[in-house]
This record gives C-alpha cells, structure tokens and sequence, in this order.
C-alpha cells in the first residue's frame, strides 16, 4: 500500500510541475515582442495589444474607459489612440515585453499590483526609456515580491514623477534610504507608504 501512495504523490507532483511549466512557458510567449508589429501598426496599438494579452488594461488619451478586451480595442488611423495610463494589476507581463513600452509617448499612470513578474530589471527598464521619463508622473508597485530598493531607486530617473505608492513590497529592506533617494532626486516627488 505504501509504494501505491508514493506512486500517485509522484505523479501528482509532476503533473503540478509541468502544469506551472506550461503556464511560464506560455506567459512567456505572450511576453515576446514582435518589432514588426510594431512598425506596422504602431507603438500605442502594439503595446495596448500586447498588455491585454498579458491580462493588463490601458486608457487611452481623450477617454475615461480602461479597456481589457483584447477584441474590443478600438480601431481607426494608425497612430490615433494613444496610451495614456497602464493597470498591470494581476497580469504576466515581464522584462522580455518592455520594449513594446519604447514608443509611448503620453503614459502617465502605471501601477503595478501583484505582478509576480516585475522585478528590480523591469524597474530599472522602464526608467531608462527616455518617453516615459518625460510623460510618466504617477506610478503604483503594490505586492510585487521580486521588486528590491535597487529597482525602486531607479525610478528616480523618472524625471517628473510627481506621485509614488508603494504598498506591501518584503523586497524593501531599507525604506527610509530608498525614499531619502528618491525624493532627493525628485524634489516634487510625493511617497506614499503603506509597508507595515
């Protein structure tokens, strides 16, 4: 009876391995980006494609709806809708789908809510593109365990950041230093905490 027990523990214990395999591997191809989409159809239409595939939602510039159906983006002349705010709540997006971000030019809002996903290298990305250092002023990391105060600190490169929450990150190890940075870098800048 013993060798019957361990037998289906085994088996039940590979099938949840390649279950969680299967589900990086496909977050994975979501992930993956297409430089001739992007040329084709633009940078707003091909990011705003790839972030509801990732289960995020965008607003465009000029409208109060979030979409977050992937078939109900709206269509009309290239380069008509723009993106102008990001909510990456629960969604797969990760580093290898960044630079779909490389063209938007009026995002001012991402928040980034249980992403399990983003960490230190996603911040650090998305700080380095020139666009969104110019556009972004409002920005959320919320249950993000793979982010650290290394990615939080490069965020001071956002040049008009002007509002930052931060909630429920173990990663932050040195909150008064990480934020002693941030708001020297970033005179405007208002941290809001809620790490305890």
């Amino acid at each position: 009876m013993g060798l019957l027990s361990r037998t289906v523990e085994s088996v039940l214990k590979q099938r949840e391995g390649s279950r969680r395999h299967f589900w990086g591997w496909l977050n994975a191809v979501f992930n993956r980006v297409d430089h001739e989409r992007i040329k084709t159809i633009g940078p707003d239409r091909a990011a705003a494609e790839w972030l509801l595939r990732c289960g995020a939602k965008v607003r465009f510039d000029g409208f109060e709806r979030w979409h977050h159906d992937y078939n109900g983006l709206p269509t009309g002349p290239l380069g008509r809708y723009k993106i102008q705010a990001i909510d990456a709540t629960e969604s797969c997006i990760m580093y290898k789908g960044f630079d779909y971000l490389d063209g938007l030019e009026y995002v001012e809002e991402i928040k980034f809510n249980k992403c399990i996903y983003i960490e230190d290298v996603c911040l650090e990305r998305l700080s380095s593109i020139e666009n969104l250092q110019a556009s972004l002023y409002m920005m959320e990391v919320v249950s993000c365990g793979n982010v650290t105060d290394k990615g939080l600190v490069a965020l001071h490169r956002l040049k008009n950041l002007e509002y930052l929450f931060l909630s429920d990150l173990p990663g932050m190890k040195d909150r008064h230093t990480t934020v002693e940075r941030l708001q020297k870098a970033l005179p405007r800048l208002d941290v809001a905490l809620d790490l305890d």
